[in-house]
This record gives C-alpha cells, sequence and structure tokens, in this order.
C-alpha cells in the first residue's frame, strides 16, 4: 500500500501508528505534481483519490490555490491512473458539490464530473473511475465537534442560522462506504449513502448544553441545508437499500445501469427532508462508533 500526501509530518505519525510496517510505503508529493503521481501510481492497481483543498472562506478568498488543487490536480489523477493502467479510481467528493453556491463546491463538482467522463477519455484501457459523494465526518479536523468540546464553561458558540441542518457520517463508516463502493463499481457512478441529518443547534444543545447560541447570520458560500442528489440527477438515480447510485450522463457500452429501484419523480436527498434525524441519544452512539 503507498500513502500519498504532502504533509511529512502526518506521514512520520501514521508510520509510527502501524509500527513500520514494510508493506506500507510512505511517499511525498502533491496532485498538483504530474509527474510526481505518474511515480507513485507504478504498478498501484487501486486508487483512493481524497487530496482536496475544502475552507469555504479561504477558497472564496484564494480561489486559484483551490483550483490547482481540486481541478488541475484531479486531472493529473485521471491521466496517472490512465497511463499507469491503474484498474480501479474512487474520488471521494462532498454534499456541496450537489447544486454548489461557493467556489469549493464548485471545484468539486467540476471534479466529480471529471471522473465520471475519465470513463470514457480511458479508451480502450481498463482504468474504471467512479465517485463516493457523502457529508460532514464526525470528528474530522476543525469540524463543530471538536470546537464545541473544546468550549469553555459558559463560553458562547456561534451559529450562521438556527435552521441549518447537516448530514453526518463517522470517518469508520465513510471508510467502510468506499471500500464498497470499489467493490461494486461499473465506471462512471456516483455512490452516495443514505445517513441521518441534524440541526445544528440541536447538535450545541447536546454536546455544549450550557454554552449559549449567539446568532451571527450566514456566512458567504453557505447553505441552509446541504444536498447530495439534485432534482436534476434524480432522474438517473437508483435507491439501492443502504445507498443511493447516480448513473452517468453518458452509458459505456457494456457497463450495464446499477441495481435498485428508480427514485420517484421531484425526488431531492437534502438534509432538511430526510427521514432519519439524530437526536442526543442516537448523536452519543453515533460519536462512540
Amino acid at each position: 500500500m503507498i500513502v500519498f500526501s504532502r504533509d511529512e509530518y502526518k506521514q512520520f505519525q501514521m508510520e509510527r501508528e502501524l509500527g513500520g510496517d514494510p508493506r506500507v510505503r510512505f511517499f511525498l508529493g502533491d496532485v498538483r505534481d504530474r509527474e510526481r503521481l505518474y511515480r507513485a501510481f507504478e504498478s498501484v492497481d487501486v486508487v483512493v483519490h481524497a487530496a482536496a483543498l475544502k475552507q469555504i472562506p479561504a477558497a472564496e478568498y484564494n480561489p486559484f490555490e483551490f483550483v490547482k488543487t481540486n481541478i488541475i490536480g484531479a486531472q493529473n489523477v485521471i491521466d496517472a491512473a490512465i497511463d499507469r493502467r491503474v484498474q480501479r479510481v474512487v474520488a471521494l467528493s462532498t454534499d456541496k458539490a450537489s447544486s454548489p453556491i461557493n467556489l469549493y463546491g464548485a471545484t468539486k463538482l467540476v471534479s466529480d464530473k471529471l471522473f465520471v467522463s475519465g470513463n470514457a477519455y480511458a479508451g480502450d484501457r481498463d482504468t474504471r473511475f467512479s465517485v463516493v459523494r457523502y457529508g460532514n465526518v464526525v470528528g474530522s479536523r476543525g469540524s463543530v465537534v471538536d470546537r464545541l468540546r473544546a468550549l469553555g464553561p459558559g463560553e458562547s458558540f456561534p451559529i450562521t442560522d438556527p435552521r441549518m441542518t447537516r448530514f453526518w457520517i463517522t470517518a469508520e463508516n465513510a471508510v467502510r462506504f468506499v471500500l464498497s463502493a470499489l467493490a461494486r463499481m461499473k465506471g462512471g457512478e456516483i455512490f452516495v449513502p443514505k445517513l441521518p441529518s441534524m440541526r445544528l443547534v440541536d447538535l450545541v444543545a447536546a454536546l455544549a448544553p450550557d454554552s449559549p447560541l449567539r446568532t451571527v447570520g450566514v456566512r458567504p458560500g453557505e447553505k441552509l441545508h446541504e444536498e447530495m442528489v439534485s432534482l436534476d440527477e434524480a432522474r438517473r438515480t437508483r435507491d439501492c437499500g443502504d445507498h443511493y447510485v447516480i448513473s452517468p450522463e453518458i452509458a459505456w457500452a457494456g457497463r450495464g445501469a446499477p441495481s435498485g429501484t428508480p427514485v420517484p419523480e421531484g425526488f431531492r436527498y437534502a438534509s432538511d427532508r430526510n427521514d432519519e434525524w439524530l437526536d442526543r441519544g442516537s448523536l452519543a452512539a453515533l460519536l462512540d462508533a
């Protein structure tokens, strides 16, 4: 296995946690560096592409940097995977790529379309590309959960709007879903897990019940509710039990449609229109999972 990233300290930490396992190799590099990717992908069968810049305010202030990593970097991964004859590539996406209103979401939408179209770009080679799109990862670096846990007694917490809702997934469940997508993919699909929603005010009440709320207004580029399947994408979406699959607009010969049932007319999978919601008890179980 190869870990490819530009953060030498995190690689050092991971190598130490793994006890110097000789089966894991660490490559310093950046997806912006096409030649380095060609070296890293030599004799590799499967790639999980998780590299991205993702902070929304930083994207609005540094748009060219986000384009270089999230879009040009995606193209570099596609080129290297095809030319090095990688068998399967799964790119990680975000709910913000569905009907995007900020630059980060727009770059991830472009990235999604590049990976889906990479199947046509590969021609007669065996390389296949698919995308996994999910919501906020509980406890990820810089997440609201970490910020809430760091609050002092009685310290107020800023919220943008009391109506705001979000999808939530644990890191472990995200990894499991990516692995399942790798096993099922035929090429060109966008896999979307069914996730619980929660209002931000309920999250604060559960994790910091003694902290007063301070409404500051919706930030530029921020949605009240996130979306993972848009109305337009619903025409190509099938319900597969615990997840949805969005088929590519262009059907490649011999791939076939995914199993499952077409979603109903007017379907839209958004965090405020969800069938599953987290309360304090279910949130605690999710955090302990």
